[in-house]
Order: structure tokens, then sequence, then C-alpha cells
């Protein structure tokens, strides 16, 4: 195949989620219903942590930023992924694909980690309850936080300059609703030896660590509730990572089983299913999730809802 100059090559086609006119109509409706609730959602923790006096603590610090993270890499691809529904042809440019590659990379990197260090948090708070607030003081939470992001940043940098600085060939349909890594080294023509060995070290260097992380805090904290003698204080030790369980669980679950499973078992709408549900549906689940089974963010949310009534008493919104 020829080869081309990168300046030739100046956007790609997006085929999206799938090229059934029937299914374009009724698919965009519910994807954007999905956005909207994770825009909402995600972005409603992110003010409610900040503003409510009885969620500043370390565990709704962690439980903000990973809202900003949700929020974050569902709009990178969201908003694109909608666009392919109503367009004949879904083109983005080179310069942006390369962004939203750096920004999707950027969020899923920093999320890995973000609950790596909200599993640490609840292993203090259920192991060490007494020392918790000297453990977890405001500086500590902040570095875990700043550290992941500074590393997703570095990382999504190094492997979206390693990409695009590769020459594309003339071919430029990608397969996918978004700029994904796999899709774009599959349109280069160049050596990509180098750039897949160094997806492969640190996709397989930040999933072991960050779930090596999740997994033995969780056997601490499991043996600290084992050796509880209250019933009570084990089912408020339970509940009190509860959603952060089934998050870790949901996420880490996803991640798997589409980058752990042999690529010869992958099609192209079961990648696309996968995608959908890590870059969409989980971001729309965490702030259900972490709302429906917390008395914080439920009292938080009516204490709002109330001063805007007492506020705007005359404003009424029809049920």
């Amino acid at each position: 195949m020829e080869k081309h100059n990168l300046s030739v090559l100046n956007e790609f086609i997006l085929m999206g989620i799938t090229d059934r006119p029937e299914l374009q109509a009724p698919l965009f409706v519910l994807f954007l219903m999905i956005y909207v609730i994770s825009l909402v959602g995600n972005l409603g923790l992110v003010i409610l942590t900040k503003m409510d006096s009885r969620l500043q603590t370390p565990m709704y610090f962690f439980l903000r930023y990973l809202a900003f993270t949700d929020l974050g890499y569902s709009t990178t691809v969201g908003p694109k992924m909608l666009v392919n529904f109503v367009v004949d042809q879904n083109t983005i440019s080179y310069y942006c694909c390369a962004t939203q590659l750096v920004f999707f990379l950027f969020f899923i990197i920093s999320e890995l980690f973000i609950l790596s260090a909200m599993s640490c948090d609840r292993y203090v708070a259920i192991c060490n309850p007494l020392l918790y607030t000297v453990i977890m003081p405001q500086r500590v939470c902040q570095v875990l936080v700043a550290i992941p992001y500074l590393y997703s940043t570095f990382i999504s940098l190094l492997i979206t300059t390693n990409i695009f600085n590769l020459s594309f060939c003339g071919y430029n349909i990608i397969h996918h609703f978004y700029c994904d890594d796999p899709h774009l080294l599959s349109l280069l023509c160049s050596n990509t030896h180098e750039i897949e060995l160094i997806i492969l070290i640190f996709s397989a260097f930040n999933l072991i660590l960050s779930l090596l992380i999740v997994f033995l805090s969780y056997l601490l904290i499991l043996v600290a509730i084992l050796r509880m003698n209250s019933a009570e204080g084990r089912c408020k030790a339970f509940s009190t990572c509860g959603s952060h369980l089934t998050v870790v669980t949901v996420f880490y679950g996803t991640l798997i089983f589409m980058y752990v499973k042999p690529k010869s078992s992958h099609s192209f709408d079961t990648e696309k299913v996968v995608s959908i549900f890590y870059t969409l549906v989980i971001p729309m689940l965490n702030p259900l999730i972490y709302s429906l089974r917390n008395k914080d963010v439920k009292y938080a949310v009516q204490t709002i809802w109330k001063n805007y009534a007492i506020y705007f008493p005359k404003v009424h919104f029809p049920i």
C-alpha cells in the first residue's frame, strides 16, 4: 500500500454505532437521555460536594473528582457520538481526533487511580476510624488526586504524540464512534511495534496496579469487618464501602472484559457495546449509585431544594 504524507490526511470518518437507518432516531433519543442524565448527575455531585458543609470529608472530596472524571470522558465521547445519528457522514478533523484521544486517555486512566485512592480512603475510615482525620487530611487527599492527574496527563500525551507522529495511510475510516488508539493503529502505515509495546506496558501497569490497590484495601477491610463483634458495626462498615465496591466491580469488570479478552473473540459490535457501557452508561450509573445509597447526599439535595423553595416560592414546575 502506498504511503502518504501526514499532511495529506486532514480528517477521519467515524462510522458510529450502527449504519441501519431505522435505528438512528431511537438510538439518538436513548443516548441523548443517557448523556443528559450523566451530565446532570455528575455536575450535581460536583456542586453538592463543593457547597454542602456536611460533604466536606475525604470521602466526598474523592467522590467530587470521580464525578468530574466521569463527566470528562463521557463529554469527550458523547456529543460527537450523538452527531453521528443526525448527519450522513460524521467526520472529525485530524487535530480534533488527537485531542479527543488525549482527553479520553487522560480521564479513563485518572478514573482507575481515583477509584484506587477511594478504596484506600475506605480502608482508613473502617480500619482506623479514630485516626481518620489525622491520616487523611486535606493535603493528603489533594496529593492522591494530583498524582493520578499528572500521571494520566503524561501517559495520554505520550501515547497520542507517538501515534500522530507516525504516517497514516490514505484509508481514514474508523469503525468506531470515537478516536480510540487500537483503531488508529490499524490505519498507520509506519511500523507500530514500538507504540503497541508502550500501550501494552502502560495498560497492563495501570490496570494491575490500580486493581491490586483496590484488592488489598478490600481484603484488609474484610479482615477488619470479620473481627468486629457487633452486627451493627459490620452492617455500618459494609454500608460505608458498598457504593464504592459496586462502582469498582462494574468499571473494572467492563475494562477486563474489553481488554483482557483475546482479540480473536472480539467483533466490532461487541466492542462498540462494551465501549458504550464504560464511556456513557457507567458515568450515568455512578452518581445514581452514590445518590441512592447515601443519606448525606440525599440530605444535601433536600436542603438545596428547600432553600430554593424559600427563595423562589412562586416558581412551580408541572409534575
